[in-house]
């Protein structure tokens, strides 16, 4: 992703661009921007000029040049009390240029330069959650492995012929001078003139810190990794070339093992909710500079990666902060999408900033105790496994009681399927691709409402067939054939996959969050949500054994309809989670177990769904009526 040659040429271009553009940048992009710059000049500044000679005189004059510009992007920040100190660092590094002093003293010098910028204009230099590699992985491969090869290397298929041509992300003594702010830097600016574009579009904040992690692989032995302990913003914004001068090699080289595979820390409440706060920032700002698309963008991943992973946690704690929380960030989200003055999204952002602090009150900083552990671990189970039971049991039990074995084998091959394509969801998710919030949400979305329909479906067709004459005509007709056993599969299968996604989602979030003294908790509130379950649907099925056909029937009818319209309000909640709709809050009472919300939308759904009861149901009563004057 990096050009060795042509690099500093490239980047200069880009450079230009923002200075004539810089009295309207938001002032954090602008040290950014600034930021950058100076981190690239100590990478590729040594190799140029060796014992007071120049070595690559095309470059050496690139250098001079990009420190020109460095100096008008400085001047154009906002003022600050260390802005004229900042002018003088970069007056006395770009003389140090001229003058060709040694590669080693100018990188430090840009490199102690860097560091003040980043204190003085607050800029971030270090990830809120712990990249991970692993994660990092599958995204390399999906979208730098083409161009940079599979191990790094630069040999891509696609990168044959480009000009300049894909950098070795192998090349250590380079790496040993880039941090890993640098690499995730990169990233999401792209090289403007180059085949290298920017990824801010494609890859989250979060993916971006996972890919650098992951390239930084490339130069790191693993072996290497024991000795001292390095802490993630030292691990972010150190190089192992700075490692090097004050530590010595073999510091050095535990540094690169410990950067490529960052020790992966506790990710408690304070941690997400750390993240949705940055990243909401970070939507502001882009929407101050006129990028709304991406300020969108950033909203929904603020919420889907940080604040939606504490929701099950904070529910068992205070579901009405929780509720509140999640209003605040949808109101933000919505003033971005409706185009609202600055002013107003900036009052929106900062009521749900509020409501975020609120949350990580109660919730702490430390991670959850061992009862809200076990509490969560039970809640998460009970609730998400009830509907699918629900489902099953009552489709197993109309069954059973119409002596239709074929049927019950293949409904039981549905959640069984079901049961494994959840398994491999999460096994795809964390090894082999990597599933964002918002797909999660969509898939989420796109099943609830898929359940929706097949249950009202099944729920019409009961209604249908509740006496004996109308359900005697089936059985002689259909259900024995592979279609009428096909559709209770499908239905079995969606409904239970449905509820174990999200289960599986929640249960990664509570693990890590609970830590290792919270892991037996959890265990133990699954464990104890697995005999509810089973004792529940015990209950239904033998309880529904003992009653009337026309009975039974008329039941299961009303029950499945009735979670038809509970799938439809989540359906739509998901797909609105994941931004694919806006919200309108309205006033109206909200149950978020019946899939109730206080939103135009969901409202409307289950609205819909309502209307498609009543009308399936008066054609059943007209064709009830109909077949009793024939008799």
């Amino acid at each position: 992703m990096f050009s060795p040659s042509r690099f500093m040429a490239c980047l200069s271009l880009v450079l230009l661009s923002l200075f004539s553009t810089a009295s309207s940048a938001d002032s954090v992009d602008g040290a950014a921007q600034a930021l950058h710059l100076l981190d690239y000049v100590s990478a590729d500044y040594p190799p140029t000029v060796v014992d007071g000679k120049v070595i690559d005189e095309a470059e050496y004059r690139e250098q001079v040049e990009f420190l020109g510009a460095l100096q008008g992007l400085i001047v154009a920040l906002p003022a600050h009390g260390e802005r004229v100190e900042l002018e003088q660092g970069v007056k006395a590094l770009l003389a140090a240029v001229e003058q060709k002093q040694d590669g080693a003293l100018v990188a430090r010098q840009a490199r102690q330069l860097g560091a003040k910028l980043a204190v003085a204009y607050e800029v971030s230099q270090a990830p809120v959650i712990t990249p991970d590699p692993i994660r990092g992985a599958p995204l390399y491969a999906q979208h730098c492995s083409v161009c940079h090869g599979d191990a790094g290397a630069g040999d891509g298929p696609a990168g044959i012929g480009l000009t300049p041509p894909p950098a070795n992300l192998r090349d250590a003594p380079r790496l040993d001078r880039l941090s890993l702010y640098d690499i995730y830097n990169t990233l999401g600016l792209g090289i403007e003139g180059t085949d290298m574009p920017s990824f801010a579009d494609q890859l989250d904040d979060r993916q971006r810190w996972d890919v650098a992690t992951y390239i930084a692989s490339f130069s790191a032995d693993a072996a290497a990794a024991q000795g001292k302990t390095y802490n993630l913003a030292d691990l972010a914004r150190q190089t192992p070339a700075e490692v090097i001068a004050a530590e010595g090699p073999q510091a050095a080289a535990t540094f690169r093992a410990q950067r490529a595979h960052p020790p992966q820390v506790q990710r408690g409440p304070a941690q997400l909710l750390d993240y949705t706060r940055q990243t909401l920032d970070k939507s502001l700002a882009a929407y101050q500079s006129g990028e709304r698309e991406q300020a969108y963008d950033l909203s929904v991943a603020a919420y889907l990666e940080g604040f939606e992973l504490v929701e099950s946690s904070l529910d068992n704690v205070d579901a009405n902060v929780r509720k509140d929380t999640e209003k605040a960030l949808m109101a933000y989200r919505q003033s971005l999408q409706d185009g609202r003055p600055v002013d107003q999204a900036a009052q929106k952002l900062s009521a749900a900033k509020i409501k975020l602090k609120e949350s990580a009150d109660l919730l702490g900083s430390d991670g959850l105790s061992t009862s809200l552990s076990f509490i969560s671990g039970l809640l998460i189970l009970l609730r998400e496994g009830l509907e699918a039971i629900l489902v099953l049991a009552a489709i197993l039990a109309f069954l059973r009681n119409t002596g239709q074995q074929s049927a019950v084998r293949s409904v039981n091959v549905g959640w069984g399927l079901a049961l494994l394509a959840g398994l491999g969801t999460w096994a795809l998710a964390a090894y082999v691709i990597d599933v964002s919030g918002s797909q999660r949400e969509l898939l989420e979305g796109a099943t609830a409402l898929f359940a929706s329909v097949m249950v009202l479906w099944l729920g019409v067709w009961m209604h249908d067939r509740r006496h004996a004459a109308a359900w005697q005509d089936y059985i002689k007709s259909s259900l024995v054939g592979g279609g009428g056993r096909f559709g209770f599969a499908v239905l079995a299968f969606f409904s239970v996959y449905r509820e174990l996604f999200e289960v599986i989602l929640f249960y990664e979030t509570l693990w890590l969050q609970a830590g290792p003294a919270g892991h037996n908790a959890v265990l133990a509130g699954g464990a104890t949500a697995l005999v509810l379950l089973v004792g529940l649907a015990w209950v239904i099925l033998r309880g529904s054994a003992k009653l009337p056909l026309a009975m039974f029937f008329g039941i299961n009818a009303a029950l499945l309809c009735a979670l038809s319209v509970v799938f439809a309000g989540h359906g739509v909640k998901a797909l609105q989670e994941a931004g694919i709709f806006g919200t309108r809050p309205v006033p109206f009472f909200e149950f978020d177990w019946l899939g109730i919300h206080a939103d135009a939308y969901s409202l409307s759904a289950q609205a819909v769904a309502l209307l498609a009861i009543a009308v399936l149901y008066g054609r059943s009563r007209l064709a009830e009526k109909r077949r009793v004057e024939a008799a």
